[in-house]
């Protein structure tokens, strides 16, 4: 029996359900709305949604598995919580069948299993029940990103990408694309409505010449013209490829775009685990490899953060030293 099978299912499962509540939060409640421009509320409804559908799922199938989420519930409690709190309500229901349906002290309860902090030993989960919360909000790229951890190692990586078609080379291809990886068993991907698994993998180029970047829309995730100095250094003059949330580890990881870097932006800041937990094994898996800008491996045995790492390169594995070269030469290390 293949390892993590059943953790492998559960996950499949949750993501999607997730996937679907974040659907049905943009449809009701941001493309029949008009929202002002700092109006953040229904990716708030979203992000408390999913989080309450995937710690549902995994405290039914692994009641002993701590989760570290993103998400707690006190906007929720109270009087002053209570217009956001019947929204998650209603939404999350709506997506669950008959007999899953979770009373409000159910949603809030599960949305607080997500508290744990992390850490080298056993096993625990890593949720982002929203990755691109300004990708949701204007209809672009998100993702929703569900990992598993085992002793400080990323065993399984499921990741709900609602908005990234099948296929981006067909106009006509079906969007909503779920992404599934296991330590040493591959990478795929699957559509929403079908569950028939297909393999991914990185694009077979040779050269970085041959490569596409694939960068974050917001400037402030990553530093924009230190990529394109990068670039310049590589030789890459193709158009990069600009997209929100996690979703950009997906692509690069079936050839969509061959390159992504999150580079530091503040001498202070530090990566969160739920960010790159999931991209990292999917990458890795799909004949990539993923590093800090000091060529390091990811520690995820730290607890929330990724302490001990500074900044993300994501490539095809055979050119990854070459890159990593070029990101130290522009970031002056």
């Amino acid at each position: 029996m293949s390892a993590f099978l059943k953790e492998r299912q559960v996950a499949i499962q949750a993501v999607l359900q997730a996937s679907k509540v974040c659907q049905s939060v943009f449809k009701h409640l941001v493309a029949n709305e008009t929202l002002t421009k700092n109006d953040k509320s229904p990716v708030t409804v979203a992000d408390f949604s999913a989080q309450a559908i995937v710690n549902t799922y995994l405290e039914e199938a692994f009641p002993n598995d701590p989760i570290i989420g993103e998400e707690d519930s006190k906007d929720l409690r109270g009087e002053s919580g209570k217009v956001l709190r019947e929204k998650v309500h209603s939404l999350t229901n709506g997506i669950l069948s008959a007999e899953q349906r979770l009373s409000e002290d159910q949603i809030l309860r599960a949305i607080d299993r997500g508290n744990y902090t992390g850490g080298p030993s056993g096993r625990h989960w890593a949720l982002d029940p929203i990755d691109g919360t300004k990708g949701f909000l204007r209809g672009g790229q998100y993702a929703v990103c569900l990992a598993l951890i085992v002793d400080g190692i990323v065993e399984l990586g499921v990741m709900g990408t609602p908005n990234l078609p099948l296929d981006v080379s067909k106009t006509d291809s079906e969007q909503g694309t779920l992404f599934v990886a296991v330590r040493g068993q591959g990478a795929f991907q699957r559509s929403f409505s079908n569950d028939k698994e297909t393999p991914i993998h990185f694009s077979a180029i040779n050269s970085t010449e041959e490569a596409t970047f694939c960068e974050s829309v917001e400037a402030g995730h990553s530093s924009h013209d230190e990529a394109a100095q990068i670039a310049q250094l590589l030789g890459i003059t193709r158009p990069a490829v600009r997209m929100d949330s996690q979703a950009k580890y997906c692509s690069i990881s079936r050839g969509d775009a061959d390159i992504y870097l999150r580079l530091p932006v503040s001498d202070t800041y530090v990566e969160k685990i739920w960010d790159h937990a999931s991209g990292n094994v999917l990458v890795t898996e799909a004949g990539g490899k993923v590093t800090d800008i000091y060529g390091q491996p990811l520690d995820f045995s730290i607890g929330r953060h990724l302490s001990k790492n500074k900044g993300v390169i994501a490539s095809n594995k055979a050119l990854h030293e070459t890159i990593v070269k070029a990101v130290q030469a522009v970031v002056k290390l």
